[in-house]
């Protein structure tokens, strides 16, 4: 793989200020910037397929508005077992404040409301380890996703899996590099913001602008870095070198 394209190909476009300025402008417009999240999808299926310029155009705005919608409506299927986790215990929370009127319920109330705290503490559990195990499997359902562009795509489970088991390295490259990317990136831009806050006004100004400027480079990042990856476990890549 090659890491260090991944951070610099964005600048090698000669459009690139248009087309990552209109990326940010996206991102800050309710519903439209779900395109943005097709537009990560358009620069994995760009690097996946070899394309001179991984950065895509804007031209097809419904198609990318589509893929970023299609993968809203499948992270949150995903996020239902995290949204039941939060549910149950709270159910058990209301109960004994209901029962807590009555005297003769009160020790029920206490045993229902003990029960709650030690549900509580076990989904605590596996939210932790759903979510952790969601974050790491994630990006190759994306790399599915943009190979086929379906809804169903995103829940083939086996494929996911084989996916990251047989190409292990390019992916724990591609995530541990994405992640390491996105801290340094958020250390540097939050020492920038307060920095510039201290500039009145204008300074405000321009770390509002840098936040979602970082949003924008730091998801073409990780759309080239698993793109690579994409390209990789599916035997599509044979130009790529190691970086």
């Amino acid at each position: 793989m090659n890491i260090g394209k991944s951070f610099s190909y964005a600048f090698d476009d000669k459009q690139w200020i248009s087309k990552l300025g209109l990326g940010a402008l996206v991102t800050v417009i309710p519903i439209v910037n779900f395109a943005w999240t097709g537009y990560m999808v358009a620069i994995i299926r760009n690097v996946m397929n070899n394309s001179p310029e991984p950065l895509p155009t804007w031209d097809d705005f419904g198609k990318k508005l589509t893929d970023g919608l299609l993968l809203t409506v499948a992270t949150f299927v995903y996020s239902l077992p995290i949204i039941i986790v939060f549910c149950l215990p709270m159910s058990f929370m209301i109960v004994p404040a209901i029962l807590s009127g009555n005297a003769d319920m009160q020790g029920l109330a206490e045993a229902v409301a003990g029960l709650g705290t030690a549900l509580f503490f076990c989904l605590l559990c596996v939210f932790v380890v759903y979510s952790l195990a969601l974050s790491v499997v994630f990006p190759a359902i994306l790399v599915i996703f943009a190979r086929e562009g379906t809804l169903a795509s995103c829940f083939k489970f086996r494929e996911v899996f084989e996916l990251i088991s047989k190409n292990s390295t390019p992916f724990l490259t591609a995530w541990g590099v994405s992640i390491g990317a996105s801290i340094g990136v958020s250390l540097i831009v939050s020492t920038a913001q307060f920095v510039l806050n201290f500039i009145p006004c204008l300074g405000q100004v321009a770390a509002f602008i840098l936040a979602f400027g970082i949003i924008v480079y730091t998801t073409a990042i990780y759309g080239h870095l698993f793109g690579q990856f994409g390209n990789i476990a599916y035997g599509q890549n044979q130009a790529m070198t190691q970086g």
